[in-house]
Protein backbone atom coordinates (compact mmCIF):
# COMPACT_ATOMS: atom_id res chain seq x y z
CA UNK A 1 0.00 0.00 0.00
CA UNK A 2 2.79 2.40 0.96
CA UNK A 3 4.60 1.84 -2.35
CA UNK A 4 1.60 2.90 -4.45
CA UNK A 5 1.33 6.17 -2.45
CA UNK A 6 5.02 7.07 -2.62
CA UNK A 7 5.82 8.98 -5.85
CA UNK A 8 9.26 7.37 -5.99
CA UNK A 9 7.63 3.97 -6.42
CA UNK A 10 4.72 4.96 -8.69
CA UNK A 11 4.87 3.20 -12.07
CA UNK A 12 5.40 5.50 -15.04
CA UNK A 13 2.14 6.43 -16.75
CA UNK A 14 1.77 5.26 -20.34
CA UNK A 15 0.68 7.75 -22.98
CA UNK A 16 -2.28 6.68 -25.13
CA UNK A 17 -4.15 8.45 -27.89
CA UNK A 18 -7.63 8.37 -26.37
CA UNK A 19 -9.20 7.51 -23.05
CA UNK A 20 -12.99 7.02 -23.05
CA UNK A 21 -14.76 6.57 -19.73
CA UNK A 22 -18.41 5.63 -19.37
CA UNK A 23 -21.12 4.48 -16.99
CA UNK A 24 -20.96 0.99 -18.50
CA UNK A 25 -18.78 -1.00 -20.87
CA UNK A 26 -20.41 -4.03 -22.50
CA UNK A 27 -17.45 -5.93 -24.00
CA UNK A 28 -19.48 -8.89 -25.41
CA UNK A 29 -16.48 -11.01 -24.46
CA UNK A 30 -16.60 -12.47 -21.85
CA UNK A 31 -20.19 -13.40 -22.58
CA UNK A 32 -22.85 -11.80 -20.39
CA UNK A 33 -20.52 -9.30 -18.71
CA UNK A 34 -21.39 -5.66 -17.99
CA UNK A 35 -18.60 -3.53 -16.55
CA UNK A 36 -19.71 -0.72 -14.27
CA UNK A 37 -17.87 2.63 -14.35
CA UNK A 38 -15.18 1.42 -16.71
CA UNK A 39 -13.37 2.90 -19.64
CA UNK A 40 -11.24 2.08 -22.67
CA UNK A 41 -7.71 3.22 -23.47
CA UNK A 42 -6.83 3.41 -27.17
CA UNK A 43 -3.38 3.49 -28.74
CA UNK A 44 -2.53 3.25 -32.44
CA UNK A 45 -6.09 2.33 -33.34
CA UNK A 46 -6.19 -0.62 -30.93
CA UNK A 47 -7.69 -1.20 -27.52
CA UNK A 48 -4.85 -0.90 -25.02
CA UNK A 49 -6.92 -1.62 -21.91
CA UNK A 50 -10.45 -2.01 -20.58
CA UNK A 51 -10.49 -1.28 -16.85
CA UNK A 52 -12.17 0.62 -14.01
CA UNK A 53 -11.99 4.38 -14.45
CA UNK A 54 -9.71 4.91 -11.44
CA UNK A 55 -7.24 2.34 -12.73
CA UNK A 56 -7.16 3.85 -16.21
CA UNK A 57 -6.56 7.33 -14.82
CA UNK A 58 -3.68 6.02 -12.74
CA UNK A 59 -2.08 4.05 -15.57
CA UNK A 60 -2.51 6.28 -18.61
CA UNK A 61 -1.88 9.79 -19.83
CA UNK A 62 -4.27 10.49 -22.71
CA UNK A 63 -3.95 13.03 -25.50
CA UNK A 64 -7.74 13.03 -25.82
CA UNK A 65 -9.99 12.24 -22.86
CA UNK A 66 -13.73 11.75 -23.31
CA UNK A 67 -16.01 11.32 -20.29
CA UNK A 68 -19.43 9.82 -21.06
CA UNK A 69 -20.97 9.44 -17.66
CA UNK A 70 -24.44 8.36 -18.82
CA UNK A 71 -23.42 6.11 -21.70
CA UNK A 72 -22.81 2.47 -22.47
CA UNK A 73 -19.84 1.58 -24.67
CA UNK A 74 -20.40 -1.40 -26.97
CA UNK A 75 -18.48 -2.91 -29.89
CA UNK A 76 -19.19 -1.50 -33.33
CA UNK A 77 -22.19 -3.21 -34.90
CA UNK A 78 -21.61 -5.52 -37.88
CA UNK A 79 -24.25 -5.49 -40.63
CA UNK A 80 -23.78 -8.99 -42.03
CA UNK A 81 -25.85 -8.47 -45.18
CA UNK A 82 -26.80 -5.41 -47.17
CA UNK A 83 -26.81 -3.86 -50.63
CA UNK A 84 -25.59 -0.42 -49.62
CA UNK A 85 -26.06 1.39 -52.94
CA UNK A 86 -29.74 0.40 -52.99
CA UNK A 87 -30.33 3.06 -50.36
CA UNK A 88 -31.12 5.25 -53.36
CA UNK A 89 -34.10 2.93 -54.04
CA UNK A 90 -35.55 3.24 -50.53
CA UNK A 91 -39.35 3.11 -50.80
CA UNK A 92 -39.36 2.83 -54.60
CA UNK A 93 -41.89 -0.02 -54.81
CA UNK A 94 -43.18 -1.14 -51.45
CA UNK A 95 -45.72 -3.78 -50.44
CA UNK A 96 -45.07 -6.16 -53.33
CA UNK A 97 -44.04 -9.85 -53.49
CA UNK A 98 -40.30 -10.41 -53.89
CA UNK A 99 -40.18 -11.48 -57.53
CA UNK A 100 -42.72 -8.85 -58.63
CA UNK A 101 -40.70 -6.23 -56.77
CA UNK A 102 -37.45 -7.40 -58.36
CA UNK A 103 -38.58 -8.08 -61.94
CA UNK A 104 -40.89 -5.11 -62.48
CA UNK A 105 -39.25 -2.39 -60.42
CA UNK A 106 -35.80 -2.96 -58.95
CA UNK A 107 -34.05 -4.77 -61.81
CA UNK A 108 -35.35 -2.43 -64.57
CA UNK A 109 -34.22 0.66 -62.65
CA UNK A 110 -30.85 -0.93 -61.94
CA UNK A 111 -30.37 -1.80 -65.60
CA UNK A 112 -30.93 1.84 -66.49
CA UNK A 113 -29.11 3.65 -63.70
CA UNK A 114 -26.79 1.36 -61.69
CA UNK A 115 -23.37 2.70 -62.65
CA UNK A 116 -20.25 3.82 -60.81
CA UNK A 117 -21.77 7.14 -59.71
CA UNK A 118 -25.01 5.51 -58.56
CA UNK A 119 -23.05 3.06 -56.41
CA UNK A 120 -20.76 5.74 -55.01
CA UNK A 121 -23.60 8.07 -54.05
CA UNK A 122 -25.84 5.29 -52.76
CA UNK A 123 -23.07 3.73 -50.68
CA UNK A 124 -22.06 7.08 -49.20
CA UNK A 125 -25.68 7.64 -48.20
CA UNK A 126 -25.80 4.16 -46.66
CA UNK A 127 -22.53 4.68 -44.80
CA UNK A 128 -23.86 7.89 -43.28
CA UNK A 129 -27.01 6.13 -42.08
CA UNK A 130 -25.15 3.13 -40.73
CA UNK A 131 -22.45 5.11 -38.95
CA UNK A 132 -25.00 7.30 -37.19
CA UNK A 133 -26.70 4.08 -36.08
CA UNK A 134 -23.53 2.50 -34.67
CA UNK A 135 -22.64 0.21 -37.59
CA UNK A 136 -18.88 0.15 -38.12
CA UNK A 137 -18.65 -2.70 -40.65
CA UNK A 138 -21.00 -4.01 -43.34
CA UNK A 139 -20.99 -7.00 -45.67
CA UNK A 140 -21.99 -5.72 -49.09
CA UNK A 141 -23.20 -7.37 -52.27
CA UNK A 142 -23.62 -5.09 -55.27
CA UNK A 143 -22.32 -4.03 -58.67
CA UNK A 144 -19.34 -1.69 -59.11
CA UNK A 145 -17.69 -2.61 -55.79
CA UNK A 146 -14.83 -0.27 -56.67
CA UNK A 147 -17.22 2.63 -56.05
CA UNK A 148 -18.32 1.06 -52.77
CA UNK A 149 -14.65 0.83 -51.80
CA UNK A 150 -14.22 4.53 -52.56
CA UNK A 151 -17.16 5.37 -50.32
CA UNK A 152 -15.91 3.21 -47.46
CA UNK A 153 -12.45 4.75 -47.56
CA UNK A 154 -13.93 8.25 -47.72
CA UNK A 155 -15.96 7.78 -44.53
CA UNK A 156 -13.51 5.63 -42.57
CA UNK A 157 -15.65 2.61 -41.71
CA UNK A 158 -15.05 -1.04 -42.68
CA UNK A 159 -16.68 -3.25 -45.31
CA UNK A 160 -16.52 -6.70 -46.78
CA UNK A 161 -17.14 -6.18 -50.48
CA UNK A 162 -18.70 -8.84 -52.65
CA UNK A 163 -16.98 -10.29 -55.69
CA UNK A 164 -20.41 -10.59 -57.23
CA UNK A 165 -21.33 -13.32 -59.71
CA UNK A 166 -24.61 -13.47 -61.58
CA UNK A 167 -25.50 -15.09 -64.88
CA UNK A 168 -27.07 -12.16 -66.68
CA UNK A 169 -25.24 -9.11 -68.06
CA UNK A 170 -25.39 -5.69 -66.43
CA UNK A 171 -23.67 -2.37 -66.95
CA UNK A 172 -20.96 -3.70 -64.63
CA UNK A 173 -20.06 -6.97 -66.36
CA UNK A 174 -21.00 -9.07 -69.37
CA UNK A 175 -20.94 -12.63 -68.00
CA UNK A 176 -19.83 -14.66 -64.94
CA UNK A 177 -16.20 -14.70 -66.06
CA UNK A 178 -16.22 -10.93 -66.44
CA UNK A 179 -17.74 -10.47 -62.96
CA UNK A 180 -15.10 -12.73 -61.45
CA UNK A 181 -12.23 -11.07 -63.30
CA UNK A 182 -13.25 -7.57 -62.19
CA UNK A 183 -13.96 -8.58 -58.61
CA UNK A 184 -10.69 -10.44 -58.20
CA UNK A 185 -8.73 -7.52 -59.67
CA UNK A 186 -10.31 -5.21 -57.09
CA UNK A 187 -9.49 -7.67 -54.33
CA UNK A 188 -5.87 -7.73 -55.46
CA UNK A 189 -5.79 -3.94 -55.46
CA UNK A 190 -6.86 -3.67 -51.83
CA UNK A 191 -5.38 -6.89 -50.51
CA UNK A 192 -4.30 -6.48 -46.91
CA UNK A 193 -6.17 -3.20 -46.38
CA UNK A 194 -7.35 -3.00 -42.77
CA UNK A 195 -10.75 -1.51 -43.67
CA UNK A 196 -11.57 -3.43 -46.85
CA UNK A 197 -11.87 -7.17 -47.28
CA UNK A 198 -13.69 -9.37 -49.73
CA UNK A 199 -16.22 -12.17 -50.09
CA UNK A 200 -17.11 -14.29 -53.08
CA UNK A 201 -20.71 -13.22 -53.67
CA UNK A 202 -22.83 -15.35 -56.00
CA UNK A 203 -26.21 -13.63 -55.93
CA UNK A 204 -28.52 -16.64 -55.41
CA UNK A 205 -29.01 -20.22 -56.61
CA UNK A 206 -31.67 -19.09 -59.09
CA UNK A 207 -29.36 -16.55 -60.78
CA UNK A 208 -26.08 -18.52 -60.92
CA UNK A 209 -25.34 -21.63 -63.00
CA UNK A 210 -23.50 -24.74 -61.85
CA UNK A 211 -20.59 -23.81 -64.09
CA UNK A 212 -20.25 -20.34 -62.55
CA UNK A 213 -20.56 -21.78 -59.05
CA UNK A 214 -17.75 -24.21 -59.83
CA UNK A 215 -15.35 -21.46 -60.87
CA UNK A 216 -16.27 -19.31 -57.91
CA UNK A 217 -15.73 -22.12 -55.40
CA UNK A 218 -12.28 -22.76 -56.83
CA UNK A 219 -11.25 -19.13 -56.38
CA UNK A 220 -12.82 -18.90 -52.91
CA UNK A 221 -10.89 -21.94 -51.73
CA UNK A 222 -7.60 -20.76 -53.23
CA UNK A 223 -7.92 -17.26 -51.76
CA UNK A 224 -9.61 -18.24 -48.48
CA UNK A 225 -12.64 -16.06 -49.15
CA UNK A 226 -16.00 -16.27 -47.39
CA UNK A 227 -18.93 -17.03 -49.73
CA UNK A 228 -21.87 -14.66 -49.32
CA UNK A 229 -25.16 -15.80 -50.93
CA UNK A 230 -28.95 -15.44 -50.65
CA UNK A 231 -30.32 -18.89 -49.81
CA UNK A 232 -33.73 -20.38 -49.00
CA UNK A 233 -35.32 -16.93 -48.86
CA UNK A 234 -38.72 -17.84 -50.34
CA UNK A 235 -40.93 -20.81 -51.14
CA UNK A 236 -40.75 -19.83 -54.82
CA UNK A 237 -36.97 -20.24 -54.77
CA UNK A 238 -37.31 -23.78 -53.46
CA UNK A 239 -40.07 -24.75 -55.88
CA UNK A 240 -38.03 -23.39 -58.79
CA UNK A 241 -34.98 -25.38 -57.76
CA UNK A 242 -36.98 -28.58 -57.46
CA UNK A 243 -38.44 -28.03 -60.92
CA UNK A 244 -35.13 -27.13 -62.58
CA UNK A 245 -32.57 -29.19 -60.67
CA UNK A 246 -34.62 -31.86 -58.91
CA UNK A 247 -33.30 -30.89 -55.48
CA UNK A 248 -33.76 -28.09 -52.97
CA UNK A 249 -31.25 -25.22 -53.27
CA UNK A 250 -29.18 -26.17 -50.24
CA UNK A 251 -28.79 -29.73 -51.54
CA UNK A 252 -27.63 -28.36 -54.87
CA UNK A 253 -25.06 -26.13 -53.17
CA UNK A 254 -23.84 -29.06 -51.10
CA UNK A 255 -23.25 -31.05 -54.26
CA UNK A 256 -21.32 -28.11 -55.73
CA UNK A 257 -19.06 -27.82 -52.69
CA UNK A 258 -20.32 -24.51 -51.30
CA UNK A 259 -21.37 -25.67 -47.86
CA UNK A 260 -18.76 -25.28 -45.15
CA UNK A 261 -17.27 -22.85 -42.61
CA UNK A 262 -16.72 -20.20 -45.32
CA UNK A 263 -20.42 -19.97 -46.26
CA UNK A 264 -22.46 -16.95 -45.12
CA UNK A 265 -26.01 -17.94 -46.05
CA UNK A 266 -28.44 -15.03 -46.08
CA UNK A 267 -32.08 -15.33 -44.96
CA UNK A 268 -32.41 -19.13 -44.55
CA UNK A 269 -36.12 -18.75 -43.87
CA UNK A 270 -37.38 -22.05 -45.24
CA UNK A 271 -35.40 -24.89 -43.69
CA UNK A 272 -36.49 -28.36 -42.72
CA UNK A 273 -34.93 -30.20 -39.75
CA UNK A 274 -32.45 -32.13 -41.88
CA UNK A 275 -31.24 -28.90 -43.51
CA UNK A 276 -30.75 -27.25 -40.12
CA UNK A 277 -28.70 -30.26 -39.10
CA UNK A 278 -26.69 -30.06 -42.33
CA UNK A 279 -25.92 -26.37 -41.80
CA UNK A 280 -24.75 -27.12 -38.27
CA UNK A 281 -22.61 -30.06 -39.30
CA UNK A 282 -20.96 -28.08 -42.09
CA UNK A 283 -20.19 -25.10 -39.83
CA UNK A 284 -22.02 -22.60 -42.05
CA UNK A 285 -22.89 -19.10 -40.88
CA UNK A 286 -26.32 -17.48 -41.26
CA UNK A 287 -27.14 -13.80 -41.84
CA UNK A 288 -30.58 -13.24 -40.32
CA UNK A 289 -32.52 -10.31 -41.80
CA UNK A 290 -35.78 -10.19 -39.85
CA UNK A 291 -37.16 -6.84 -41.11
CA UNK A 292 -36.64 -7.64 -44.78
CA UNK A 293 -38.08 -11.13 -44.38
CA UNK A 294 -41.20 -9.70 -42.74
CA UNK A 295 -41.65 -6.84 -45.20
CA UNK A 296 -41.39 -9.11 -48.24
CA UNK A 297 -43.57 -11.74 -46.53
CA UNK A 298 -40.78 -14.27 -46.98
CA UNK A 299 -41.41 -15.75 -43.54
CA UNK A 300 -39.65 -16.11 -40.21
CA UNK A 301 -36.29 -17.86 -40.10
CA UNK A 302 -35.98 -20.73 -37.56
CA UNK A 303 -33.28 -18.87 -35.64
CA UNK A 304 -33.99 -20.56 -32.32
CA UNK A 305 -33.47 -23.97 -33.92
CA UNK A 306 -30.26 -22.85 -35.63
CA UNK A 307 -28.93 -21.46 -32.36
CA UNK A 308 -29.89 -24.63 -30.51
CA UNK A 309 -27.72 -26.57 -32.97
CA UNK A 310 -24.79 -24.21 -32.42
CA UNK A 311 -24.99 -22.39 -35.77
CA UNK A 312 -23.33 -18.96 -35.78
CA UNK A 313 -26.06 -16.43 -36.62
CA UNK A 314 -25.35 -12.76 -37.32
CA UNK A 315 -27.72 -9.93 -38.20
CA UNK A 316 -28.21 -8.06 -41.45
CA UNK A 317 -30.53 -5.34 -42.62
CA UNK A 318 -30.66 -6.32 -46.29
CA UNK A 319 -30.85 -3.28 -48.58
CA UNK A 320 -32.84 -0.16 -47.74
CA UNK A 321 -35.03 -0.93 -50.76
CA UNK A 322 -36.55 -3.88 -48.88
CA UNK A 323 -36.29 -2.89 -45.22
CA UNK A 324 -36.40 0.28 -45.46
CA UNK A 325 -33.83 1.07 -42.75
CA UNK A 326 -30.20 0.16 -42.18
CA UNK A 327 -30.84 -0.07 -38.46
CA UNK A 328 -29.25 -2.90 -36.47
CA UNK A 329 -30.89 -1.80 -33.22
CA UNK A 330 -34.23 -2.58 -34.85
CA UNK A 331 -32.91 -5.90 -36.15
CA UNK A 332 -31.69 -6.90 -32.68
CA UNK A 333 -35.09 -6.22 -31.15
CA UNK A 334 -37.01 -7.96 -33.92
CA UNK A 335 -34.71 -10.97 -33.90
CA UNK A 336 -35.15 -11.44 -30.16
CA UNK A 337 -38.95 -11.01 -30.27
CA UNK A 338 -39.47 -13.26 -33.29
CA UNK A 339 -37.33 -16.02 -31.82
CA UNK A 340 -39.39 -15.95 -28.63
CA UNK A 341 -42.67 -16.05 -30.52
CA UNK A 342 -41.54 -18.80 -32.90
CA UNK A 343 -40.16 -21.00 -30.12
CA UNK A 344 -42.91 -20.32 -27.60
CA UNK A 345 -40.22 -19.68 -24.98
CA UNK A 346 -39.63 -16.26 -23.47
CA UNK A 347 -36.03 -17.12 -22.58
CA UNK A 348 -35.08 -17.82 -26.22
CA UNK A 349 -32.50 -15.38 -27.61
CA UNK A 350 -31.98 -13.17 -24.53
CA UNK A 351 -30.64 -9.64 -24.85
CA UNK A 352 -26.96 -10.54 -24.44
CA UNK A 353 -27.26 -13.11 -27.24
CA UNK A 354 -29.00 -10.60 -29.52
CA UNK A 355 -26.21 -8.07 -28.96
CA UNK A 356 -23.64 -10.75 -29.71
CA UNK A 357 -25.43 -11.53 -32.99
CA UNK A 358 -25.10 -7.86 -33.98
CA UNK A 359 -21.40 -7.69 -33.11
CA UNK A 360 -19.11 -10.66 -32.55
CA UNK A 361 -21.17 -13.21 -34.50
CA UNK A 362 -21.09 -11.03 -37.59
CA UNK A 363 -17.34 -10.53 -37.26
CA UNK A 364 -16.89 -14.28 -36.85
CA UNK A 365 -18.91 -15.02 -40.00
CA UNK A 366 -16.53 -12.78 -41.94
CA UNK A 367 -13.47 -14.37 -40.36
CA UNK A 368 -12.62 -11.10 -38.61
CA UNK A 369 -13.49 -11.86 -35.00
CA UNK A 370 -9.80 -11.57 -34.16
CA UNK A 371 -9.89 -7.95 -35.34
CA UNK A 372 -13.23 -6.57 -34.13
CA UNK A 373 -16.61 -7.56 -32.70
CA UNK A 374 -15.80 -7.25 -28.99
CA UNK A 375 -14.05 -4.81 -26.67
CA UNK A 376 -10.94 -6.63 -25.54
CA UNK A 377 -7.29 -5.48 -25.44
CA UNK A 378 -5.50 -5.99 -28.72
CA UNK A 379 -8.55 -5.68 -30.94
CA UNK A 380 -9.32 -2.68 -33.11
CA UNK A 381 -10.95 0.22 -31.30
CA UNK A 382 -14.29 -0.04 -33.11
CA UNK A 383 -16.52 1.41 -30.41
CA UNK A 384 -20.04 2.82 -30.16
CA UNK A 385 -21.30 5.08 -27.37
CA UNK A 386 -25.03 4.86 -26.58
CA UNK A 387 -26.55 7.61 -24.43
CA UNK A 388 -28.99 6.38 -21.78
CA UNK A 389 -30.03 9.84 -20.55
CA UNK A 390 -33.26 10.11 -22.58
CA UNK A 391 -36.44 10.07 -20.50
CA UNK A 392 -37.65 7.16 -22.63
CA UNK A 393 -34.83 5.05 -21.20
CA UNK A 394 -35.46 5.73 -17.52
CA UNK A 395 -35.01 3.85 -15.27
CA UNK A 396 -32.30 1.40 -16.29
CA UNK A 397 -31.92 -1.87 -14.41
CA UNK A 398 -29.99 -3.74 -17.11
CA UNK A 399 -28.10 -1.79 -19.82
CA UNK A 400 -28.01 -4.77 -22.20
CA UNK A 401 -31.77 -5.20 -21.94
CA UNK A 402 -32.08 -1.50 -22.75
CA UNK A 403 -29.76 -1.80 -25.76
CA UNK A 404 -31.95 -4.49 -27.32
CA UNK A 405 -35.48 -3.66 -26.18
CA UNK A 406 -35.60 0.08 -25.43
CA UNK A 407 -32.76 2.09 -26.98
CA UNK A 408 -32.48 2.91 -30.68
CA UNK A 409 -30.05 4.25 -33.19
CA UNK A 410 -31.14 7.77 -32.24
CA UNK A 411 -29.37 7.22 -28.89
CA UNK A 412 -25.96 6.67 -30.54
CA UNK A 413 -23.82 9.74 -29.94
CA UNK A 414 -20.26 8.74 -30.84
CA UNK A 415 -18.60 6.12 -33.03
CA UNK A 416 -14.95 5.19 -33.40
CA UNK A 417 -13.38 2.94 -36.02
CA UNK A 418 -9.76 1.97 -35.44
CA UNK A 419 -9.69 4.68 -32.79
CA UNK A 420 -10.80 7.39 -35.21
CA UNK A 421 -13.89 9.31 -34.13
CA UNK A 422 -16.28 9.19 -37.11
CA UNK A 423 -19.38 10.35 -35.26
CA UNK A 424 -18.99 13.10 -32.67
CA UNK A 425 -21.98 13.95 -30.49
CA UNK A 426 -24.36 12.76 -33.18
CA UNK A 427 -22.65 14.54 -36.06
CA UNK A 428 -20.75 12.86 -38.88
CA UNK A 429 -17.08 13.82 -38.90
CA UNK A 430 -16.13 12.56 -42.37
CA UNK A 431 -19.27 13.01 -44.49
CA UNK A 432 -21.29 16.08 -45.47
CA UNK A 433 -24.96 15.36 -44.77
CA UNK A 434 -26.23 18.30 -46.81
CA UNK A 435 -24.29 17.16 -49.85
CA UNK A 436 -25.66 13.63 -49.46
CA UNK A 437 -29.23 14.96 -49.24
CA UNK A 438 -28.71 16.92 -52.45
CA UNK A 439 -27.36 13.88 -54.30
CA UNK A 440 -30.22 11.70 -53.05
CA UNK A 441 -32.79 14.24 -54.26
CA UNK A 442 -31.18 14.35 -57.71
CA UNK A 443 -31.30 10.57 -57.99
CA UNK A 444 -34.91 10.50 -56.86
CA UNK A 445 -35.97 12.72 -59.75
CA UNK A 446 -34.28 10.40 -62.26
CA UNK A 447 -35.47 7.14 -60.73
CA UNK A 448 -39.11 8.06 -60.15
CA UNK A 449 -39.48 8.78 -63.87
CA UNK A 450 -37.84 5.49 -64.84
CA UNK A 451 -40.08 3.39 -62.62
CA UNK A 452 -43.13 2.53 -64.74
CA UNK A 453 -44.59 -0.02 -62.37
CA UNK A 454 -46.79 0.61 -59.36
CA UNK A 455 -46.32 4.35 -59.20
CA UNK A 456 -45.19 3.96 -55.60
CA UNK A 457 -42.19 6.25 -56.18
CA UNK A 458 -44.76 9.05 -56.47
Amino acid sequence: MWATQNPEFMPERVTVDTLITARWVVPVEPEGVVLDRHGIAIRDGRIEAVAPIEELEARFEARDRIALGGHALIPGLVNLHTHAAMTLLRGLADDLPLMDWLKHHIWPVEMKYADRQFVLDGTLLACAEMLKGGVTCFNDMYFFPESAAEAVLACGMRAALGIIVIDFPTAYAADPDDYLHKGLALRDRYRGHSHLFFCAAPHAPYTVSDKAFGKLVTFAEQLDLPIHIHLHETDDEIRGSLAQHGVRPIQRLQGLGLLGPSLVAVHMVHLNPSEIELVAQQGCHVAHCPSSNLKLASGIAPVHQLLDRGVNVGLGTDGAASNNRLDLFEEMRLAALLAKAASGKADTLPAHAALRMATLNGARALGKDGLFGSLVPGKAADIVAVDFSAIELAPCYDPVSHLVYAAGREDVTDVWVAGRRLVRQGELATLDENELRTRAAEWREKIRIADRGSGSAG
